[in-house]
């Protein structure tokens, strides 16, 4: 070998990409991927694998879009959104909630997955011990990770509704000395919400362990019976999550917001000024035009409705009988373990004999969601319908 081959291998093996970029993969986006190429050769595929609405942002977000590119020069914003959406955003939870929000403790993200990390960089050290159920968004633990803290999974099952319980809490506290908990409800990837007592028994346990409560509501807006509340209801300490993505049709806008006690607010601020500067104008300024199109956004909410009553009818008549709990949300999480010990391979195999993109539970749950896989119900009725035509004749299910 040359010299100069020498030094490149040299070179290559000390220049590499650190530790904290060690995550595993977001597995739905993989499937996305996936799905991508098979529609690149000219197949239909049907999406149920990213957790998307299929419908785009509300006429009046544009609308506020178009006038704004007429006559704003859209720059920077303040680092902490647009005052006039952050007391948009704080009158939502009078609307919707009857709970009084100060707009300074709104605080306009890039999306919600930028609310997790300034939420974890606000709240947490590195080594902190953050609990979060299992199974759960992957996104969590693989932040988590990157930041240098630690997540604590909570195993959840059928007798506790796939949802932590306050014992879980106190039992983290006392033997992983945790210092936060998140939990989404509606969740992804089952589906399931937290009754309001439930709710109230978690942040009551997180209070009397000194531990930061965390609320991802970002699906909230899509229950289907079930009563939403949000964690503000109980306690002003609780640090609130919540997006454009989901009930307002806006995902590929990037904006969300975070609701924090006054104390955070400052920290927060330094770090959003230093990693993001501001969120984008642009969407903010949809994101202000959303709340304006409530009535288009409800249709939405009863396609969805009708999509999960149509699934549920339909898969058990496809052998996929073993739904969770789906109150709220757009997913149902459907155990396949009669089926398969390999929800990846399973949805691989169901995108390539029918076209339909689904999510292997493992990217939810690395011990038990081999047995699982997600469908995504938000797409139009017509797609869905579809869907559970090809599954009823897939003879993989048959067999």
């Amino acid at each position: 070998m040359s010299e100069s081959g020498s030094n490149t291998q040299l070179r290559d093996a000390a220049l590499k990409a650190s530790q904290r970029s060690d995550v595993p993969s977001f597995i739905v986006m993989d499937v996305m991927q996936a799905a991508a190429a098979r529609e690149a050769i000219g197949r239909r595929v049907i999406h149920m694998e990213v957790g998307q609405p299929g419908t785009p942002a509300p006429r009046a977000a544009l609308a506020r879009v178009g006038q704004a590119l007429e006559r704003d020069t859209l720059g920077y914003t303040l680092a902490l959104g647009m005052p006039a959406l952050r007391e948009r955003i704080a009158r939502y939870y009078l609307e919707k909630y009857g709970v009084t929000v100060e707009p300074e403790r709104v605080v306009v993200t890039t999306g919600s997955s930028a609310g997790f990390v300034l939420a974890f960089l606000t709240l947490f050290d590195v080594g902190a011990r953050v609990a979060l159920p299992s199974p759960g968004y992957p996104c969590y633990r693989h932040v988590l990770n990157a930041l240098g803290q630690v997540p604590v999974p909570l195993v959840t099952d059928e007798a506790s509704r796939w949802m932590p319980t306050a014992d879980h809490i106190d039992k983290a506290a006392r033997e992983h000395r945790i210092s936060g908990l998140i939990v989404a409800s509606p969740s992804n990837p089952t589906g399931t919400m937290l009754e309001p007592a439930r709710l109230a028994e978690l942040i009551a346990a997180c209070r009397r362990n000194d531990v930061w409560f965390i609320s991802d509501e970002i699906y909230h807006g899509l229950s289907y019976g079930m009563r939403e509340e949000t964690a503000l209801q109980h306690s002003d300490d609780a640090i609130v999550v919540n997006s454009f993505s989901k009930y307002f049709s806006m995902t590929g806008w990037r904006v969300g917001w975070l609701v924090v006690p006054g104390s955070m607010v400052r920290p927060l601020e330094r770090l959003a000024q230093n990693l993001y500067i501001s969120p984008p104008a642009v969407a903010q300024v949809a994101a202000l035009g959303s709340f304006d199109g409530m009535q288009e956004l409800e249709r939405n909410t009863a396609v969805y409705a009708a999509n999960r009553s149509l699934l549920l009818d339909e898969l058990p008549k496809a052998g996929l009988a073993r739904i969770l709990p789906a109150d709220g949300a757009f997913y149902l999480y459907v155990d396949v373990s009669h089926l398969t010990s390999d929800s990846h391979a399973f949805a691989r195999e169901m995108l390539m004999e029918t076209d339909i993109a689904a999510t292997p539970g493992i990217d939810f749950d690395p011990e038990r969601g081999a047995s699982y896989v997600r469908f995504c119900y938000s797409g139009g009725a017509s797609d869905i319908a579809e869907a559970a035509r090809r599954l009823r004749s897939w003879k993989r299910l048959q067999r």
